[in-house]
């Protein structure tokens, strides 16, 4: 082998290992903070430009450390937005209550002006159902089953959460029970399989997490696998017959342990009135 076809096969190996890797090594830790702005019909004046941080899918454990997690909780505290919402799956294993404990000893530190509320994911459950609820109590994060009210003013919106689709109950229509039939109501919820379950509480805007937005993207394909019974159900901002659907595409990993095309995100979202 002489040296000019030693250098072409050695740029070849070069490309093929950063290839083989990239996904793995690369843009799964490559966390992005994208900023959305959503529309609402109903929403107060007060709350135009009203922002919104969501953390979903952390899943702490194999390849997602507790040094990982501290920085973007970190990251988020700083991006200073009105309220943060986390939406499930902090935890990677099940049946372990020392991942539960290592994330939510992080998680606590999160801090926003109007607030810090969380919902648990199949994960969560899956590692310990009752340890992970009093997490959320002992946090004071916890609107799982019930709804806060949010108040500029005189003028306010509520954010509810929905129980896990996979291993909970919904109870959407408890958790907004007592509000009155025009307010903004903003629904919590891990899994977006929940908005076509039946519920009558009218609902602006459900915030979702769970797909990783597929983890895998192919150019003019999309996802090949998403863990949802409606495949429509990606990332980004969906209408459906209920309410409007977000989907963030979360932070960990959880089918395989690779990302492309599909980075990690920190949801900014920001609030309009839309006539």
């Amino acid at each position: 082998m002489n040296r000019r076809t030693f250098i072409k096969w050695a740029l070849y190996g070069g490309a093929g290992a950063f290839a083989g890797s990239y996904p793995l090594f690369i843009e799964r830790n490559i966390v992005m903070v994208n900023r959305y702005r959503i529309p609402i019909i109903n929403l107060p004046p007060a709350f135009n430009g009203f922002t919104i941080a969501m953390l979903t899918d952390l899943h702490l454990g194999f390849l997602v450390s507790e040094s990982f997690i501290e920085g973007i909780v970190d990251k988020t505290n700083r991006l200073q937005t009105d309220l943060i919402v986390c939406g499930g799956d902090y935890v990677h294993k099940r049946n372990t209550i020392e991942e539960i404990e290592k994330v939510w000893s992080i998680l606590s530190k999160l801090k926003a002006r109007h607030g810090v509320y969380s919902v648990l994911g199949n994960h969560d459950h899956w590692a310990d159902t009752d340890r992970s609820i009093y997490w959320l109590q002992r946090t004071k994060q916890n609107i799982r089953h019930k709804c806060a009210y949010i108040y500029k003013g005189k003028e306010r919106i509520l954010i509810g959460g929905a129980g896990d689709y996979w291993e909970d109950e919904l109870l959407i229509d408890e958790a907004f029970a007592g509000s009155d039939e025009d307010e903004c109501r903003i629904l919590l919820a891990h899994n977006p399989d929940t908005v076509d379950t039946e519920f009558n509480t009218p609902v602006s805007l459900t915030l979702s997490g769970h797909t990783h937005g597929g983890q895998v993207v192919i150019p003019f394909f999309g996802p090949p696998i998403l863990p949802v019974n409606n495949k429509n159900y990606s990332s980004g901002l969906i209408s459906t017959n209920k309410t409007q659907l977000f989907i963030s595409r979360g932070i960990g990993w959880a089918i395989y342990p690779i990302r492309f095309n599909c980075y990690p995100e920190i949801a900014v979202l920001e609030l309009t009135g839309k006539e």
